[in-house]
């Protein structure tokens, strides 16, 4: 998809153009990667402030039991999911994940109770596959329906919720992973406190012929900039979070991945739905015994970032390569560089050393915590 025509358009293209985004095709559509402050200035704004995210091209689905008893429609999710879905109040979400038969990672999602349905979100390069996969195996119990025509507008930072409490004042009493339908610029949009950054914020789910009139509002808040996909990046980097197809996907565990979690109780061995959904011996199995290897936090010396593929090894003369790199950049707000990557379980207590090749040198980097930054959300 070189050309520009070829790519598919969220409704704040034209806004992103007129704002002097330098744009770039990501997923199958053109969206900003960053406007004219540049990168480093608006992963900052975010941190301090409030930043506002085009994330229009993820992919929204609405699960709705044909029973019309959405504790149906839980149950139907639990058999893709290894996550309790079935408790999770309604106005709550929480974050699931998508397996294959061997245990690998299809996608990483968001599910959200909206009392009579539920919401999900998916990536947008799975988009097409996931509601697919939801048709075919939920399709004989529920109806699974795409909206991938909405906007979604993620507003992040500590600033985020004075802005968007001007427009609906009832957003300032949600916490963390919260969920309601709010009246926005007059029409019924879906609201989660929620975010990709490691600060507080919120998603927000908007009509596609409001997004425009919606993006606008905020951004002539004045603690409001917009922001592009080079912070999104370097952003939830800081705090940790997964990129699918680099830190995670089919060929990565839930456990090797550290993402254990994200499956509760009552899925595990011995809890009351033990099992059930793709994968289960594998993942059961490796939550009893453990992996063979591990997702790790990594930081580097000095101020040359280490960027995803760079090989990793056990010695400073890179004679035993023991994983690879999967995300890494400079962490604005660390004021250095970080990474995270696989590497084998006996590599993966922090504090450890071992090297990455980057331009032919073996450069120390230490097995560090995640995340790399304190994350705000309001519990």
């Amino acid at each position: 998809m070189s050309e520009s025509a070829d790519l598919k358009k969220t409704p704040l293209h034209a806004l992103h153009v007129s704002l002097g985004a330098r744009m770039v095709p990501f997923a199958g559509y053109d969206m900003p990667v960053q406007y004219p402050a540049g990168v480093l200035k608006e992963h900052l704004q975010t941190r301090q402030s409030a930043g506002l995210f085009d994330v229009s091209h993820m992919g929204q689905v609405i699960v709705k039991a044909k029973s019309g008893n959405n504790a149906d429609a839980a149950l139907a999710l639990e058999s893709l999911v290894p996550v309790d879905v079935l408790s999770v109040a309604a106005g709550r979400q929480r974050y699931a994940l998508f397996t294959n038969d061997t245990g690998g990672i299809l996608d990483d999602l968001m599910i959200v109770n909206m009392g009579d349905h539920f919401y999900i979100v998916v990536n947008a390069a799975c988009k097409d596959a996931d509601f697919a996969h939801m048709a075919t195996h939920l399709g004989a119990t529920c109806d699974v329906t795409a909206h991938f025509d909405r906007g979604l507008l993620a507003l992040q930072g500590p600033k985020a919720q004075a802005a968007l409490a001007r427009l609906a004042p009832d957003v300032a009493e949600m916490k963390f992973m919260d969920a309601r339908a709010v009246t926005l610029v007059g029409e019924p949009c879906v609201v989660s406190r929620t975010g990709y950054s490691g600060e507080d914020g919120y998603e927000i789910s908007v009509p596609a012929d409001k997004t425009v009139e919606l993006a606008e509002a905020l951004l002539a808040m004045e603690e409001v900039e917009p922001i592009g996909l080079g912070a999104r990046d370097s952003l939830r980097l800081e705090a940790g979070l997964c990129l699918y197809g680099s830190d995670i996907d089919t060929t990565t565990t839930p456990v090797e991945a550290g993402l254990e979690w994200a499956m509760q109780k009552a899925r595990r061995t011995g809890g009351a739905r033990e099992g059930g959904f793709p994968g289960a011996a594998v993942i059961l199995a490796q939550l009893e015994n453990g992996a063979s290897r591990r997702r790790v936090g990594l930081k580097a010396e000095g101020k040359a970032p280490v960027r995803g593929h760079s090989k990793l090894f056990a010695d400073a003369e890179g004679k035993t390569e023991i994983g690879e790199v999967t995300s890494g950049g400079f962490g604005p707000s660390v004021e250095g560089p970080v990474a995270m990557g696989y590497v084998p379980t006996a590599y993966a207590t922090n504090g450890t050393t071992i090297y990455a090749e980057v331009r032919g040198k073996y450069l120390p980097m230490t097995v560090a915590q995640l995340p790399f930054i304190t994350p705000t959300y309001k519990r």
